[in-house]
């Protein structure tokens, strides 16, 4: 897990960590990632994802990144299309949340030929 640090304020405002971590086939999940709601949509959050799939990519060998959100989480939907990742499908009933309520979960995923494209969207980006 690594913690998210806005180098303005020298200050924690988020986590995420490595998931699933599937060896033999050379993929991962980005996930259990939160972020202070003044922080989403900020360059410490793309640069947090940017250094995550950079080492994924370029230092694991990964040859896919998968991320999954919530169905009813429409900005982390549209975090993950902005920053290039692909949509894949969505796990209808794939978790029963605290509250009883059936969660529906979205698959998103780069693979290591977008990662270039990926790359230098986020370059860009920040």
């Amino acid at each position: 897990m690594w913690v998210t640090v806005s180098r303005e304020l020298d200050a924690d405002v988020g986590a995420t960590s490595y998931l699933n971590i599937d060896n033999r086939n050379r993929k991962l999940e980005i996930g259990g990632t939160w972020i202070a709601p003044q922080w989403q949509r900020t360059a410490c959050n793309t640069e947090a994802k940017y250094l995550q799939l950079r080492l994924a990519f370029e230092t694991l060998g990964c040859l896919r990144v998968e991320l999954k959100t919530d169905s009813l989480n429409e900005r982390s939907r549209a975090a993950l299309l902005r920053i290039g990742a692909v949509e894949e499908g969505t796990m209808r009933n794939h978790i029963i949340m605290p509250d009883g309520r059936f969660r529906h979960s979205v698959y998103f995923s780069v693979i290591d030929s977008e990662w270039p494209s990926v790359k230098a969207r986020l370059e860009r980006m920040l």
